[in-house]
């Protein structure tokens, strides 16, 4: 059993694993059988149905018991996330989209630099990407090369390092997770990097980037704020 120090000797930390999901019945159970099969027993997934209207809520119901299930009002992967987290209970905190899968020693990988350095907040792993079997392959351009990769489902984080950084921005339907890791650098939260690969993630033709043609506005947007916060934090310690 991996437990991080937090004042409590022999008790295991509970990781909270939040999946927003949104019409994703043709992924999810793939999706949530990754975080099952991971070696850690204080675990706790919370899955947020942002609005579904195909048979999701189905999909969490077969694994009763397993997975905590919370249905909202359709308003985006963000509110979801944000959903989720009021909701979890864990001290540590992994989030990954509902058509992506965790490699077996995700889990494990990820949580090794916070057992070892109470001072390092965040752990960053590796991805890779592959095509939905039933879709073909000449549809997508891509490497299948591990890259490193900020994005959601590499990252675990301590809950007091989630809330210095705050809540993902609900004005953000795409870029939201790449806006909150940067806001939470801007906090000065510790990240260590991880070189293996924690996720598989999945490319088909309804993720988010590809269905919404608008999807560049917002990524420059996150872009554009990384880039101010970073002014003003230069600005900052030159006044000093």
């Amino acid at each position: 059993m991996i437990r991080i120090p937090d004042g409590r000797a022999g008790v295991p930390t509970r990781v909270s694993v939040i999946i927003p999901c949104y019409n994703g019945e043709r992924y999810l159970r793939e999706t949530i059988e990754s975080v099952l099969a991971q070696s850690h027993d204080a675990l706790e997934i919370v899955v947020v149905d942002d609005g579904s209207t195909d048979g999701t809520a189905d999909v969490v119901r077969a694994f009763e018991g397993a997975v905590r299930y919370e249905r909202q009002r359709h308003t985006g992967a963000a509110v979801a996330r944000n959903r989720g987290v009021a909701l979890a209970r864990g001290d540590v905190l992994g989030f990954i989209d509902a058509d992506d899968l965790w490699m077996p020693c995700a889990l494990k990988r990820l949580l090794a630099p916070l057992e070892r350095d109470p001072g390092v907040g965040m752990a960053v792993g590796q991805m890779e990407q592959f095509v939905s079997p039933e879709l073909q392959e000449a549809d997508f351009k891509f490497s299948p090369a591990p890259v490193a990769a900020r994005m959601c489902g590499t990252v675990l984080v301590r809950r007091t390092d989630f809330e210095r950084a705050g809540n993902f921005s609900p004005v953000l339907e795409t870029g939201e997770f790449i806006d909150w890791i940067s806001r939470a650098e801007a906090v000065g939260v510790n990240s260590v990097a991880i070189p293996e690969v924690v996720l598989r993630r999945r490319l088909h033709h309804t993720n988010h980037g590809v269905t919404r043609r608008d999807a560049q506005q917002d990524y420059v947007r996150v872009v554009k704020a990384a880039l101010d916060r970073r002014r003003a934090m230069a600005a900052s310690r030159g006044v000093s």
